[in-house]
């Protein structure tokens, strides 16, 4: 079946509903349920995958794969043309991972576009839909990780080749594009990987130690506020000690976080930690708070909004959590007996925090065993770029270099560290980013000048 030619393109029915779909073609590839066989089910599902052809003559194909997990290709339609200024004269095919958008859900009614949520969760959508998996735990498990590997593998040997063909990666899309590799995907001449994420065994970074690596982020920004002469005369003492003081009046006044998502304050500014061009005003935010003010607050959640929105508001934009839960708690999670008690613990001792560690205690859905690809690195690998940000709170730098290290044992990895900048590096649109990503892909004849390379040898 791997042989067989992909389904054709056309004409997408909604590229008329927003300027950034415009010109779009879409397909859906039929694709058994569960190829790996470890969930013991038959059938075929459908994978929906959109493209966006080249301007002009096409120099070939580039796939992008979106992270999550849990995300579909909708979190880059709102960055296509960021997405083509690194990838000049290619066309872009973005697949819906099994479980997001408009490939098949695992909870089919809850998750329609045409349910009370849409392809949100919504009311009694959670219990219903959890409550299916659970007594069908086989079927939850044919959304793996690596089944959804086993897909992009046949994506990319189905489709016609024409020039050259790239695969672009970010955050979970990193671990995905590998483990597609090791499962023996050929045919690619290159890889980026945008903030790579730990290897799946590195016990200082694996995602129940989120709330740790969002912290040390937290505090790096803090620092450079106590260096900073501008943001030092504005906080007049560390800018550390301001911000236990505002916590600690929090704690004792909730009305102080009346206008904080969420209600807490250092989940709030941790998550803010990867919004471009958010990070650098929490210590401003801070000391309003310290002094009662909340306008300067209420204007960064507006402007927060506001740069999220580039990302686009598609009816498949919502992430889909049944499958978060999913392969996080399976793939993950290297503390699979932690207490919420301990998830508490903890947090009460940080700065910054991230919700993540305390999802990931009692999953929801019934996990699957980890199988022989957990953690194998691929035994051969094409070029690879790695783009990272040296103050990513999601995928930490140090464990990317430790992730890289071990790649470099099978193949060529060039990394470009954005200094200054968070999670999911293109969408920081910086010029040098994007410059490196065209250096990497149309080699010589480019006439980038902003290449640095940290080669770590």
């Amino acid at each position: 079946m791997s042989g067989a030619k992909a389904a054709p393109f056309v004409p997408c029915d909604d590229a008329a509903t927003d300027a950034a779909l415009r010109g779009s073609l879409c397909t859906v590839e039929r694709v058994p349920a569960d190829p790996s066989g470890a969930a013991g089910t038959a059938g075929e599902i459908d994978l929906f995958v959109r493209k966006f052809p080249a301007d002009g003559a096409s120099r070939g194909n580039v796939w992008l794969v979106a992270g999550g997990p849990g995300e579909s290709g909708a979190s880059f339609y709102g960055l296509i043309d960021t997405f083509r200024a690194a990838f000049p004269g290619f066309d872009l095919l973005l697949p819906d991972h099994r479980g997001t958008g408009f490939s098949t859900r695992m909870c089919p009614q809850e998750e329609a576009p045409g349910s009370p949520g849409g392809t949100a969760l919504v009311n009694d959508e959670w219990g219903t839909c959890f409550a299916r998996l659970k007594a069908a735990p086989a079927q939850a498990r044919r959304f793996s990780q690596t089944n959804a590997a086993h897909d992009l593998k046949r994506l990319l040997e189905r489709m016609p080749r024409h020039g050259k063909t790239y695969v672009y990666g970010v955050s979970y899309g990193t671990q995905l594009v590998l483990r597609t590799v090791a499962l023996g995907a050929t045919g690619i001449d290159g890889i980026v990987l945008d903030s790579l994420v730990p290897r799946q065994d590195d016990d200082k970074a694996d995602l129940s130690r989120r709330s740790l690596v969002t912290d040390a982020v937290g505090r790096q920004v803090l620092a450079a506020c106590d260096a900073s002469p501008r943001c030092r005369r504005n906080m007049g003492e560390p800018a550390a000690a301001v911000y236990r003081r505002v916590l600690a009046r929090a704690a004792n006044d909730p009305q102080l976080l009346a206008d904080v998502p969420g209600k807490n304050l250092k989940r709030f500014f941790g998550a803010l930690l990867d919004v471009p061009g958010a990070a650098w005003r929490i210590p401003y935010v801070i000391k309003e708070l310290d002094e009662g003010k909340v306008a300067g607050l209420q204007a960064l959640v507006a402007e927060a909004q506001q740069t999220m929105g580039q990302l686009g508001s598609f009816p498949q934009s919502p992430p889909s959590v049944p499958l978060v839960s999913l392969i996080s708690g399976s793939e993950n999670n290297l503390q699979p007996d932690r207490t919420a008690q301990a998830v508490r613990e903890e947090e009460a001792g940080l700065l910054f925090a991230s919700p993540l560690p305390g999802l990931l205690v009692n999953a929801a859905v019934p996990l699957y065993p980890r199988d022989a690809l957990f953690a194998r690195m691929p035994a051969q690998l094409p070029p690879i770029l790695v783009i990272h940000g040296d103050r990513d709170a999601k995928t930490p730098l140090d464990a990317a270099e430790r992730h890289v290290a071990a790649l470099r044992e099978t193949g060529p990895v060039q990394v470009y560290v954005a200094m200054g900048t968070g999670h999911f590096s293109l969408w920081w649109n910086g010029a040098c980013t994007r410059a490196t990503v065209r250096k990497f892909v149309l080699g010589p004849q480019d006439e980038s000048r902003c290449f640095s390379v940290s080669s770590h040898d």
